[in-house]
């Protein structure tokens, strides 16, 4: 993903890269579906909020339906990324993965007004377009798979009597459930606040590793 360096006023260069001006108009596709929805979204609105005309967005993108397929094609990269780098990072043993896998959904990255607002906006569409489903499906089923094998080593260590998938699809739905609470909520919480509830979901399976602030401590 190509850096955007910026003038000291906030503004892109006036000789700025065909990269950067694609990323400022993805950026701004992102916060005007967080703000007015899949539907309601124009490429006139995207111009004006990127402070771009009409015709360069046509130049870069030619239609909406493009725009918005590269504006979920980056969010979809930019959550994948996130993961992996925080499992990536983690101690090997599965409750530090696990650990790091429910943080990484609030990693102040993704977890963000705008990006969540726009993951809604695409998520009401998923049923009656192809295109989430085309675009996600696999970094979705890499991420279940992630998830569930996760799961199933802590409950083999454990000798729990519990189920890998469904454990996994809980704390998925948990995790899925606090991002739209974030932006529905009349009386939203904190991010924090979401973060300890997942972990308070893991907790319910796991309470010898897991509370609502994370990791235990005799299990780091």
């Amino acid at each position: 993903m190509e850096s955007i360096g910026r003038e000291k006023n906030g503004t892109l260069p006036r000789k700025a890269s065909r990269g950067q001006r694609r990323q400022q108009l993805i950026d701004a596709t992102v916060e005007c579906l967080a703000r007015r929805g899949y539907a309601q979204t124009t490429l006139t609105d995207v111009a004006n909020l990127a402070g771009l005309s009409h015709g360069l967005v046509n130049f870069h993108f030619e239609t909406k339906q493009k725009l918005l397929t590269e504006t979920l094609l980056y969010l979809a990269a930019e959550y994948r990324e996130n993961w992996i780098s925080a499992l990536a990072a983690a101690p090997a043993s599965p409750e530090h993965q696990l650990a790091a896998l429910i943080a990484a959904d609030f990693n102040e990255t993704i977890c963000t007004q705008s990006k969540l607002g726009a993951w809604v906006a695409f998520w009401g569409e998923a049923q009656s377009r192809p295109n989430y489903q085309e675009t996600c499906g696999s970094n979705d089923l890499e991420y279940i798979s992630m998830l569930e094998a996760i799961c199933e080593r802590i409950i083999e260590r454990g000798n729990h009597n519990l189920g890998a998938a469904r454990v996994a699809r809980v704390l998925r739905v948990t995790i899925e459930g606090v991002w739209l609470d974030l932006m529905t909520m009349s009386k939203p919480y904190s991010r924090e606040e979401a973060k300890a509830t997942a972990f308070s979901c893991a907790a319910a399976f796991f309470p010898e590793h897991f509370d609502e602030g994370g990791l235990r401590h005799k299990s780091a």
